[in-house]
């Protein structure tokens, strides 16, 4: 028999508009790793598909934003926006795994990324990027990504780029690190479908 949890569709759609930017993003958990993506930074868009990708999660992402002036706006709203989803798509987190890890590499870069869906908003990141841009992609505002994606989801987050001398590898390996990591803790365990994995019973 199906479980509740299991049966539960985790999807959602969230907009978010301000002043600088207008972002529209739809998420299915359960997906097949499709994705759409338009946020006008092409390095970027590349990374949240391995996002889509490797986490196995249908992601829809449209965003306008100033980039006359920077990223800067653009890719901390998609954070925001992506985080709101992923909070309302994941529910009470019933049957939830809770956490995950990943180890990803590419070429010479290694990095590791350790989630947990604890309810609690943290980001440890540390990852000294080779260069300040790739493309038209400002590597420091993946960390703008992230927090803004911590602080909507409500997971706590480690991201450690262990070596690299290629940004764009850095870069990739900790996305991609990031979604298989996520993937894993996003898994509903088939061992306790209808369980909070807490000893308070909330998340």
């Amino acid at each position: 028999m199906t479980s509740p949890a299991q049966a539960a569709p985790r999807i959602a759609e969230v907009s978010r508009h301000t002043a600088e930017t207008r972002i529209r993003v739809k998420i299915n958990l359960d997906g097949t790793g499709q994705s759409r993506l338009a946020t006008g930074i092409g390095f970027f868009d590349h990374m949240l598909d391995q996002i889509a990708r490797h986490g196995l999660i249908d992601l829809d992402i449209v965003a306008e934003g100033d980039l006359h002036i920077d990223g800067h706006h653009t890719v901390e709203d998609v954070g925001i926006t992506l985080g709101q989803a992923l909070a309302q798509a994941v529910g009470d987190k019933r049957g939830l795994r809770r956490y995950g890890h990943a180890y990803v590499p590419l070429d010479e870069a290694l990095s590791r990324v350790v989630v947990d869906f604890s309810g609690r908003p943290g980001l440890e990141m540390h990852v000294p990027f080779k260069s300040g841009m790739i493309g038209q992609f400002d590597t420091q505002l993946a960390y703008e990504f992230f927090q803004g994606l911590v602080n909507h989801a409500f997971i706590t987050l480690h991201i450690d780029n262990l070596r690299g001398e290629n940004a764009h590898h850095q870069a990739e390996t900790v996305f991609k690190a990031f979604a298989r990591a996520l993937r894993m803790a996003l898994e509903i365990d088939p061992r306790a479908p209808s369980a909070i994995a807490s000893t308070k019973g909330s998340l």
